[in-house]
């Protein structure tokens, strides 16, 4: 696994080659970061929507393919992160997950959870005003980076949630049992994770982006 100087070092080339300098700066919790999925049906649902397909390929738009998704191999053992292309690419993940969630087979008494965290990015000083743009009469801001480039942020907001559990943070506005999961101690098995590019809130110089992770859980 490359270490994140590593990462950086590859970014900057990005950046050089000309892919806008998006740094990563913190995530965060919001008010209600996690939401329990109880039922497989409510998991298939949140996975149609994390993957924009079937009643949310609506919310397809060009920008998704600049989502990072969990993707399996053929025996589900590996996972790897990448970008899509295509609707017939996430319908691939889709189904790659679906064989998962029967190797795992998850306790839905115990229950699944959503976890959403939000993931804040800056932009170097002066840097905004070369993204801004004007579309159907409105406007608004590109930001277009590489792949190379948008796995580098991905990677980032990974370690930084990771970095909760090492650091053993403690999030006053969470409950109890909401602390344990921001610690990853009441957490069994990752089902599933991505973070959606697609749908990106920006003000005061900062862009905000949602890492979602499905977790199934230990205990109720």
């Amino acid at each position: 696994m490359e270490s994140l100087r590593d990462v950086r070092r590859v970014m900057e080339r990005e950046a050089k080659k000309g892919s806008c300098p998006l740094l990563f700066e913190r995530i965060g919790f919001g008010e209600k970061p996690f939401q329990l999925i109880l039922s497989e049906e409510k998991l298939d649902e949140v996975l149609a929507y994390l993957l924009r397909l079937k009643s949310f390929r609506q919310y397809a738009e060009k920008t998704v393919i600049n989502n990072v998704y969990m993707d399996l191999d053929m025996f589900c053992k590996k996972p790897q992160f990448k970008r899509t292309h295509s609707v017939m690419e996430r319908e691939g993940i889709y189904a790659r997950v679906q064989r998962y969630k029967k190797k795992l087979n998850p306790d839905y008494e115990s229950g699944l959870c959503l976890e959403t965290v939000r993931c804040i990015f800056t932009l170097p000083e002066g840097e905004a005003e070369k993204c801004r743009m004007t579309h159907e009469g409105q406007e608004t801001y590109a930001f277009i980076m590489s792949n190379k480039y948008i796995l580098g942020l991905f990677t980032h907001c990974e370690a930084a949630r990771k970095s909760v559990v090492s650091d053993g943070v403690e999030y006053g506005h969470l409950a109890e049992r909401e602390q344990k999961t921001a610690l990853l101690e009441n957490v069994g098995d990752v089902l599933f994770q991505a973070l959606l590019l697609d749908d990106v809130e920006y003000g005061d110089g900062r862009l905000c982006a949602n890492l979602h992770t499905i977790y199934c859980l230990n205990e109720k």
